[in-house]
């Protein structure tokens, strides 16, 4: 029986530790948190869900512990983790493996960069490896990870910038949806109506891209008809800066991740 270790049991470690505790067998669920109904939500939520009472009894009871409280918080949340010898895997912004692995000198680092839609199985992480880990940790993380989504194996330098597109990127996506929501009710639907239209017609679009293969700009094009609706709406989309707001969207996403690190 493998025992998985959550220092923090937030969102995020809820999400993943559902995904574990949904699609792999033979686990236990070692939450940790001074937050009692967080650690509540994890026993009412999860089969084998054994809390640890101090952060210590994770360093000496667990074969992986993910690394889930604020990056603010980080050093002295794990503080008690330093003689650990075995996988942490941290889903902390910013923070890199190099100091985890000077606060935790004996275990294994790899640092991840999750997002929320790991709580329906459709995650999109990417993560890297510390100096010491080996084949073994990195095909225990993908499946970890790979229990919530889809996880991609990256170069440590390029983690800021995938949490500019993913790990952040849910809310500006549900901006956006939010935006056609919004308009759908201006011209005359229902909220739920529109609201329903909006989400299908993002996951849709999505599935289509990834399942045919298609560039965006294929798919733009098969759907605009000469002289159609959708080339009008396009001259009003594309005259606009959204590009430019976009970019700046991520460029300072992944400023503030960069912040975070030091």
């Amino acid at each position: 029986m493998q025992r998985i270790g959550f220092l923090g049991a937030g969102n995020m470690a809820f999400a993943i530790a559902g995904a574990i505790s949904d699609k792999i067998e033979d686990v236990v669920i070692v939450p940790f948190d001074i937050d009692q109904q967080r650690i509540g939500l994890f026993k009412a939520s999860f089969a084998n869900v054994e809390p640890a009472a101090v952060p210590e009894e994770l360093a000496s009871g667990c074969d992986v512990i993910f690394l889930a409280v604020k990056p603010q918080m980080m050093e002295q949340a794990a503080a008690p983790l330093a003689g650990f010898k075995g996988l942490a895997i941290s889903i902390a912004a910013g923070l890199k493996t190099g100091f985890f692995e000077s606060l935790m000198p004996e275990a294994r680092i790899i640092r991840v960069m999750p997002n929320t839609p790991s709580l329906v199985g459709e995650m999109a992480a990417g993560y890297c490896a510390g100096r010491t880990v080996t084949a073994e940790d990195l095909e225990t993380a993908g499946k970890l990870l790979g229990a919530a989504g889809t996880a991609v194996k990256v170069d440590e330098g390029l983690i800021d910038a995938v949490t500019g597109v993913s790990g952040s990127g849910p809310a500006y996506f549900a901006r956006i949806a939010e935006a056609f929501i919004d308009a759908g009710v201006a011209v005359g639907l229902e909220p739920g109506l529109a609201r329903a239209l909006a989400l299908q017609t993002m996951k849709g679009t999505a599935a289509l891209l990834q399942q045919k293969d298609m560039t965006p700009e294929e798919l733009v094009k098969m759907v605009s008809s000469p002289n159609g609706t959708t080339v009008a709406g396009r001259e009003v989309l594309e005259a606009s800066d959204y590009r430019d707001i976009i970019n700046r969207t991520v460029a300072r996403t992944v400023e503030r991740s960069r912040e975070l690190g030091k």
